[in-house]
C-alpha cells in the first residue's frame, strides 16, 4: 500500500485533572524530520514519541503538538491544617496587641494562599495517558496518509495508462511517418523536375530511419511503466524509487523529442513530458 506524506490528525481526551489534546501534521520531506512541542511537565515523553514516529513513519516533516488544559474545578479541595493553624496562631498573636480586635473570619483564613489546596495530579499517570493518546493520534495520521496514498496511486496509474496509449500510437505511426517523409522527398523532386537516383533515395531514407529510430526509447518507456506499476502494487516506502523512475521516464521522453522528425512524433514527446511531470509532482508526496 502506498502512503502519502501529507496528512493531519487530532485527538482529545478528558481526565479528572484536565484535557489532553494532540495535533500531528505531516508534509513531504526527503527524510523523517520530527518537530515536537510539549509542555514542560511532559518533557519526559520526548524519547518515547520520537521512537514511535521512527517506527511508524519513514519520511516526512512531522509536527507534533501536545496541549494540556488543567481542570481546577474538577479537583477536590482540602485544608492544609498545619498552615491554617500557623496562620491562626499568628493572627491571634497580633490580635493580643489590639484592644478591640475583630473576630477571625474563617473564609479569610481559607482564602490565604496555601491553606486550601487541591489534589495534585499524578505526573506518571498523566504521561501514560498522553502517550496512549499520542499512539491513537499517530494511528489516525497513518490512516490519513494511507487514504491519500491510495488516491495518488490511482492518479499515477491513470497517467501510466495514458503513457502506454501514447507510446503504442507512436510505435504504430513511425512507419507511416517514414513513408510520408519518403513521399514528401519524391514530391519535392517532382516539383523541381529533378531526377533522383533511386539508390541514393534509399540510402537517405535508411539514414533517416536510423536517426529517427525510437524503438529502443519506446521499449524503455514500456519497461519503466511496468516497473512503476510494480512498485505501486508492492507498496511500502516507495517514494525514492518512484522518483528515480520518473527521472528515467523523463530521459526517454527527452530523447524522443530530440529524434522527432514529424509533427506527430513531436506532439507525442510533448504529451509524454506533460504526463511524466504530473506524475513527478504526485510522487513527491509519496512516502
Amino acid at each position: 500500500m502506498i502512503h502519502s506524506m501529507t496528512a493531519f490528525a487530532r485527538a482529545e481526551q478528558a481526565s479528572d485533572h484536565g484535557t489532553l489534546s494532540w495535533e500531528i501534521r505531516s508534509v513531504n520531506h526527503r527524510y523523517l524530520e520530527p518537530h515536537l512541542r510539549l509542555p514542560e511537565a511532559f518533557r519526559d515523553l520526548e524519547g518515547a514519541v520520537r521512537e514511535a514516529l521512527r517506527k511508524g513513519l519513514s519520511r516526512g516533516k512531522v509536527e507534533c503538538t501536545l496541549r494540556f488544559t488543567e481542570d481546577a474545578a474538577g479537583r477536590s479541595m482540602q485544608v492544609d491544617n498545619q498552615r491554617a493553624s500557623q496562620l491562626i496562631a499568628a493572627a491571634e498573636s497580633v490580635a493580643a496587641l489590639i484592644k478591640q480586635p475583630a473576630p477571625l473570619n474563617p473564609l479569610e483564613i481559607l482564602a490565604w494562599p496555601g491553606v486550601l489546596v487541591g489534589d495534585a495530579a499524578d505526573p506518571q499517570a498523566l504521561n501514560s495517558a498522553a502517550l496512549q493518546l499520542f499512539h491513537r493520534t499517530l494511528g489516525e495520521l497513518k490512516d490519513g496518509r494511507q487514504r491519500e496514498g491510495e488516491e495518488l496511486a490511482r492518479l499515477i496509474n491513470e497517467r501510466l495508462d495514458a503513457i502506454t496509449e501514447e507510446t503504442a500510437t507512436l510505435r504504430f505511426q513511425v512507419p507511416q511517418m517514414l513513408a510520408a517523409q519518403r513521399q514528401k522527398v519524391l514530391d519535392r523532386c517532382a516539383e523541381m523536375r529533378v531526377d533522383l537516383d533511386p539508390q541514393r533515395l534509399e540510402q537517405e531514407m535508411v539514414m533517416l530511419a536510423q536517426k529517427s529510430d525510437v524503438a529502443e526509447e519506446l521499449d524503455r518507456l514500456t519497461t519503466h511503466v511496468s516497473e512503476v506499476r510494480r512498485v505501486l502494487k508492492s507498496g511500502g516506502a516507495a517514494g525514492r524509487r518512484l522518483d528515480f523512475l520518473m527521472q528515467e521516464l523523463n530521459r526517454e521522453a527527452n530523447t524522443l523529442g530530440s529524434k522527432a522528425f514529424d509533427t506527430r512524433s513531436t506532439q507525442a514527446a510533448v504529451s509524454l513530458k506533460v504526463l511524466i511531470e504530473q506524475m513527478r509532482e504526485q510522487v513527491q508526496n509519496i512516502e
